[in-house]
C-alpha cells in the first residue's frame, strides 16, 4: 500500500510539473513584443489645413435633371394600391418630346390623404426614340394607407449615344 500511494504521489508531481512548464511556453508565446525603439514625435503644430473653395456647386444637380420640357414628356396613368399587401405603384407613359433618342429616369413620390409622403418608387425607360412612347410601372417600396396618391417628383432625360 505504500508504495501505492508513494507512486500516485510521483504521478502527481509529474503532472504538476507537465502543467507548469505548458503554461510556461504558453505564457512566453503570448508575451507583447518589446516596446517600439522608434522616436517619440510632438503632436503638428502647423496651420490648419482649409480647402479650396468649388468654383463650381458641388450640389448641383447633374445636366438634364427635372427639365421642364422632360417633365412635360411623362403623365401619370394609373395609380393604385395593391389590396393584398397594400403597396402603391403608378404606370407612367413617357412620350420623347426631344429631338434626340433618349433614356429617362422618372422618380414618383406616394403621398397619403394629409399630402405626406409615405413611399417613394421609380421607373426608367432606355433608349427611346424622338416621338417614341413607352408605358413602364413606377413601383413604391412599402405598405401604404388606402386613398394615397401618385406624384411625379424628379424626371431625368439623358441622350443616348
Amino acid at each position: 500500500m505504500t508504495l501505492a500511494v508513494g507512486g500516485g504521489l510521483i504521478v502527481a508531481g509529474a503532472v504538476v510539473a507537465l502543467v507548469h512548464a505548458a503554461m510556461s511556453s504558453v505564457q512566453d508565446s503570448i508575451a507583447l513584443p518589446p516596446r517600439s525603439e522608434a522616436p517619440y514625435s510632438e503632436p503638428y503644430e502647423g496651420a490648419p489645413y482649409e480647402e479650396e473653395p468649388y468654383e463650381e456647386d458641388p450640389y448641383a444637380e447633374e445636366p438634364g435633371a427635372t427639365e421642364p420640357d422632360a417633365r412635360k414628356d411623362v403623365t401619370i396613368t394609373a395609380c393604385t394600391r395593391d389590396p393584398q399587401i397594400g403597396w402603391q405603384s403608378a404606370k407612367v407613359k413617357v412620350v420623347n418630346g426631344s429631338s434626340t433618342t433618349a433614356s429617362y429616369t422618372i422618380m414618383m413620390e406616394f403621398l397619403d390623404e394629409d399630402g405626406a409622403k409615405v413611399a417613394e418608387g421609380g421607373a426608367g425607360v432606355v433608349d427611346l426614340e424622338p416621338g417614341g412612347s413607352a408605358v413602364k410601372k413606377a413601383q413604391g417600396l412599402g405598405e401604404v394607407p388606402p386613398g394615397t396618391t401618385c406624384r411625379i417628383s424628379d424626371v431625368w432625360r439623358t441622350p443616348s449615344d
